[in-house]
């Protein structure tokens, strides 16, 4: 942790010296630079005020170490308290779990608070809390670090927050579901996962909330289990996540490869967004590369994008939470968390910028022939996250962290609202007595007819990405694993059978491959 400069006393600054040196007290006063318009008894009880808010470094890192095992305990412990009742078949009421959710959530939004005002006091410096190891083996420490720093402290808020505002919403949406302890045990999973995510100050942590993210994610697509579209759809997701999840495990191994440790301050150093790379170019860009291959899964981008409308057949609070704030922007969190690698590696910068802007192009082109409502929202969470990318790899990280709150509260609202909004469109055309017409312009207007059909045919055919992926990835994946199974099932065939019958085994399997 880099120290903080102690403050000169007032009396012995002068307020302005002739080379242009400034009063501390009065910079810090007046949040300016050049001059001093303040009165020295002004500039006295400033300074005074400012040493009084000062804290000692042992007690905030004592008092952070507190509140970021409460954002973990809070949301942890509410789930033990509504799952354990539910496995004994007794769950509690509707009321009691919506409050009990809400309690957990804002316990975890006002200790992000608590901590945002007292780093923020100290300008921002990483604050880590270690609290112990998994296991050593040799050289290699598989440790529990959390950090709190001007990018996971605003964002454990912003999330927390958000939760709590869904859970008050959900209650309401869901009353007498009969899932309806099943989404909030899934709600309280999915924070869990998120603050641990969010606060992850090794690879090895990072790993375990992003999986939490995945499994309550895939969980609540296929909420209405009884429905077969959305069944497929969970597995559709849960397929997508588990081959993008790839990149992030084989980034922790070379991660603990290069450095011993899944630490990420064994990886770079420095405030956020100004760190420093720690590792070798080399290095740096082969992680790099990896996490962005991670994150285009859970950000849903090009190609792995389709799972992403038929998310929607999820609760409308999960679709909002997940697909419209959070999880659709965890992708993006990562490369913000690791953007001194980014820095060290312009081919994964590059690479950023490509895969946003097809994304992007896609999602909005593919998004203006959707018929229903929850599609064109997905379609509008897929074109922005790809413009977030774009920022990533433009070196853009506060504008990006920016454009995640708002594009995430604006998308939650209009996610939440949807069926609401569908009524009010209802009203509308029954008291315009009928459809109200085409609304707005578009620069496609301006393209000559045979492109606009082209276009349209395109976006129809959501760009041929599926028929594309499924005809050069999924269909011959499919043929490799069915050919193996009939492997296996020949060889533990072969294995319990006498000479007479292998031998007619192997003449019947001849007379099929001539018939084929």
């Amino acid at each position: 942790m880099v120290p903080r400069p102690s403050r000169p006393s007032p009396a012995g600054a002068s307020r302005r010296s002739g080379n242009g040196g400034t009063d501390p007290a009065c910079s810090a006063a007046t949040g300016r630079g050049r001059g001093c318009l303040m009165s020295p008894a002004a500039t006295v009880i400033a300074a005074a005020f400012l040493d009084s808010l000062t804290v000692p470094a042992d007690t905030t890192h004592a008092i952070v170490s507190v509140l970021v095992a409460l954002q973990l305990a809070a949301p942890a412990a509410t789930l033990v308290a509504i799952g354990l009742p539910a496995l004994l078949d007794r769950p509690l009421s509707e009321r009691a779990t919506t409050r009990l959710v809400g309690a957990g959530f804002t316990a975890a939004f006002l200790a992000g608070l608590a901590m945002l005002v007292l780093l923020s006091l100290r300008g921002f410096v990483p604050e880590q809390v270690h609290l112990g190891t998994w296991f050593s083996v040799g050289h290699h420490d598989a440790t529990i670090d959390l950090v709190a720093d001007g990018l996971s402290v605003p964002y454990v808020c912003f999330s927390t927050g958000l939760c709590a505002l869904v859970n008050a919403f959900a209650g309401k949406y869901l009353h007498r579901e009969p899932g309806f302890t099943r989404f909030f045990i899934l709600l309280t999973v999915f924070g869990t996962g998120m603050n641990l995510m969010v606060l992850a100050g090794s690879i090895d942590v990072l790993f375990a909330g992003w999986e939490f993210l995945g499994i309550s994610s895939t969980m609540l697509i296929g909420f209405f289990h009884d429905r077969t579209n959305a069944a497929k759809a969970a597995l559709r997701a849960f397929i997508t996540y588990r081959i993008c999840d790839v990149g992030l495990l084989t980034a922790g191994v070379v991660i603990h490869r290069a450095v011993g440790s899944g630490d990420f301050e064994r990886l770079f150093s420095g405030v956020w967004p100004h760190g420093e790379c720690l590792v070798p170019s080399s290095t740096a860009t082969v992680v790099a590369l990896l996490l962005v291959f991670a994150a285009m899964g859970k950000s849903a981008q090009v190609p792995f994008s389709n799972w992403l409308p038929r998310a929607m057949e999820g609760p409308t609070p999960s679709s909002a939470i997940f697909y419209g704030a959070l999880s659709i922007h965890a992708g993006a969190y990562v490369l913000l968390r690791c953007e001194a690698l980014l820095d060290a590696a312009p081919l994964a910068r590059l690479a950023l910028i490509v895969i946003g802007s097809a994304t992007a192009l896609h999602a909005s082109l593919v998004g203006r022939v959707q018929t229903d409502l929850k599609s064109m929202l997905s379609y509008a969470s897929m074109t922005q996250a790809g413009i977030i990318f774009v920022e990533i790899g433009l070196g853009l990280r506060v504008v990006a962290l920016v454009h995640i709150c708002s594009h995430a509260v604006l998308r939650s609202l209009q996610i939440l609202r949807s069926p609401s909004a569908l009524h009010d469109r209802h009203e509308l055309e029954a008291a315009l007595g009928g459809h109200p017409g085409a609304g707005g312009w578009s620069v496609v207007s301006l393209l000559p007819e045979s492109v606009q059909r082209w276009m349209y045919r395109v976006a129809l055919e959501r760009g041929f990405e599926e028929m594309v992926v499924s005809r050069s990835v999924v269909g011959p994946a499919w043929r490799l694993l069915e050919r193996l199974a009939d492997l296996e099932r020949a060889w533990t065939d072969w294995l319990g059978m006498s000479g007479a019958e292998r031998a007619e085994a192997r003449a019947e399997r001849r007379l099929r491959g001539r018939s084929r």
